[in-house]
């Protein structure tokens, strides 16, 4: 057993090479070899997002708080609420944060695949974030 006490991983701040506006991110865990599991809490302020990103094996997104979006790519945008636990395929092409007046954190996990868990694309453009949700 190996415990990792609240408070004892450093939160980072989301660069703004792979994020648009003010992102925490709370590390929660790392697997060690040979699990695969990577996992921490994602804090956006309003209007804060991720670039458009894929995971080599998927990547599950449990909301938290506050109010959400998510998009795949050439998919409509949709709300995120706290409770919605949502799925993106591997090497499905996707971006989400917050609403644009509203926070949203979630706990998002993912496994690794030859160490990588995440490869990121170009910044979401302000049409495709600012387009009407769908629920």
């Amino acid at each position: 057993m190996d415990i990792t006490p609240s408070g004892s991983r450093p939160s980072e701040s989301g660069s703004p090479e792979y994020f648009t506006g003010r992102v925490r991110l709370d590390p929660l865990l790392s697997s060690p070899e040979p699990a695969r599991l990577r996992g921490a809490q994602v804090t956006f302020e309003p209007g804060a997002h991720t670039a458009w990103h894929t995971h080599p094996l998927g990547q599950t997104l449990i909301v938290t708080a506050g109010q959400g979006r998510a998009q795949t790519r050439g998919g409509p945008v949709r709300v995120l609420r706290p409770g919605d636990v949502v799925w993106f395929a591997p090497d499905e092409e996707h971006w989400h944060g917050a609403s644009p007046q509203t926070g949203m954190s979630h706990i998002a996990l993912q496994e690794a695949l030859d160490g990588s868990v995440v490869t990121w694309l170009d910044l979401v453009a302000d049409g495709d974030y600012t387009a009407s949700p769908e629920d």
